[in-house]
């Protein structure tokens, strides 16, 4: 079964992301583009997961992973996705807890709203979300993995906040099989840099923080036929797609 995907998609509570970007625009517009599964992954907060999976559930959209972006104490990101709400909110709160404890300005940063189902405001986040944790890449990798989830290096092609550009390299004992590009093109001028990432295999998100971003059903996962087309089982499937080697 090929599983079409965007896996890193930011809702109005990264406050880098446009306000139109509620549980069932994120929805209609996956829909529309032909998607299966989608991950809602906002910096450094699960909180608007639960609302998106709901969303999806009412208009009969796509399989919603609930996951986060985390910048990590060495200021990179990372692709955060867990196999339920539960364990998003526990990542959730150990992130939570290494965050420093600094307010965020709407107007020089942006808001970061809280959402419910029917789009509707529900409060807004106060903490800074666009800050590094105090937890590390390894801390970081643990902590997901005891949940079940899988943590990526995140757009490893970009100059800022990549593991790549930060570290130097991939770490060898960075437990994932998989690095996330914006592009194939990226990942091709990528390897041509760094044949070592020829070890790891590529997975192409769209970091969407507006709607048209989103990405066309152009990129898939090969899930058994056994995982469906929805609900916890078609998650199950993904995330055992991603898991290290």
């Amino acid at each position: 079964m090929k599983c079409f995907y965007d896996l890193h998609i930011h809702s109005a509570l990264s406050p880098c992301a446009e306000k139109d970007m509620t549980p069932q625009n994120i929805v209609a517009m996956a829909r529309l583009k032909g998607l299966g599964a989608i991950a809602v992954t906002d910096h450094q907060s699960s909180a608007n997961c639960a609302a998106v999976m709901e969303a999806s559930r009412d208009l009969a959209g796509p399989v919603v992973i609930p996951g986060l972006e985390i910048e990590s104490s060495e200021e990179i990101h990372l692709l955060c996705l867990l196999p339920g709400l539960h364990e998003a909110q526990q990542m959730q709160r150990v992130v939570r807890a290494a965050l420093p404890t600094r307010l965020n300005r709407p107007d020089i940063f942006g808001t970061q709203l809280l959402l419910d189902r029917h789009d509707r405001i529900t409060g807004e986040e106060t903490c800074l979300l666009l800050q590094a944790c105090s937890l590390d890449c390894q801390t970081l990798a643990l902590q997901v993995r005891n949940l079940g989830g899988v943590l990526i290096p995140a757009h490893v092609d970009r100059d800022a906040y990549s593991m790549l550009q930060t570290l130097g390299a991939i770490p060898a004992d960075f437990p994932t099989a998989w690095l996330e590009f914006t592009s194939p093109d990226a990942a091709r001028d990528c390897l041509g840099r760094h044949p070592a990432l020829a070890a790891y295999r590529p997975l192409y998100n769209s970091d969407a923080h507006r709607l048209g971003d989103i990405a066309e059903a152009r990129f898939c996962l090969d899930l058994p036929d056994s995982a469906g087309f929805g609900g916890a089982g078609c998650r199950h499937a993904i995330l055992q797609a991603l898991q290290p080697c």
